[in-house]
């Protein structure tokens, strides 16, 4: 009963953070959204950043069940998967009507300068992500182009979704989302297009030819006298 009560309450945090933000989000609300007393909520948490923190562990440790794996399901290749991933973000965006933000990103913004643990967290949850990402550019490894920093190009689709999601719950236009994740999606279509150089031995034609070795010099014959 004592983790069922404490998982309400960060469920309930979780709803109406994403729906109102931290700040807005009264202790009142939250008491009434999880359906606990004053009490219980205090014995699990101190103070509403406590709450936070709760709820920010549980999306990094909830990332596979929450996120990665509805979206992976039943999709093979590590590509594919990617954009997978970032097609249930455009599902959350039309079911919500443009009105979806990530819950990370959102929070992020909303915190001017957290404090360094808060901090920690939500870079942890950055990370979880670039890095499920990551692994999927590094299992197609062999497809793209000697040298591309698989790191580097998980990022650059972190930015890409998160600065998508954005724009398009400002303009409640899902259009936005749609041209981001196209240029992202051309990009590596052209890095699989570029794909790594082919080792081929050299034919017979490509071979250099060998420098004829020049003839000895004949010797001269000595004169009869």
């Amino acid at each position: 009963m004592t983790l069922d009560t404490r998982s309400r309450i960060v469920g309930a945090a979780m709803e109406l953070f994403w729906e109102k933000g931290y700040h807005a989000t009264s202790m009142a609300e939250l008491f009434a959204r999880a359906d606990v007393n004053t009490g219980s909520l205090y014995h699990f948490f101190p103070g509403k950043q406590d709450v936070l923190m709760a709820v920010l562990a549980a999306y990094r440790d909830g990332i596979g069940p929450m996120l990665l794996e509805p979206a992976w399901r039943g999709v093979d290749d590590p590509v594919d998967r990617v954009f997978a991933l970032l097609g249930r973000y455009r599902q959350l965006i039309v079911q919500s009507e443009c009105t979806y933000g990530c819950p990370i990103g959102s929070i992020a913004l909303e915190l001017h300068e957290p404090d360094p643990a808060v901090r920690e967290l939500l870079a942890a949850n950055f990370s979880a992500w670039s890095s499920a990402v990551r692994q999927q550019f590094a299992e197609a490894g062999p497809r793209l182009p000697a040298g591309v920093d698989h790191e580097a190009l998980a990022e650059f689709a972190l930015t890409t979704m998160e600065g998508a999601v954005m724009l398009t719950r400002t303009h409640r236009d899902v259009g936005y989302f749609d041209r981001a994740i196209a240029q992202l999606r051309d990009y590596v279509d052209r890095l699989l297009a570029a794909g790594p150089p082919v080792a081929s031995s050299p034919s017979r034609r490509s071979r250099p030819k060998k420098s004829p070795r020049p003839a000895p010099a004949k010797r001269k014959q000595a004169r009869k006298r």
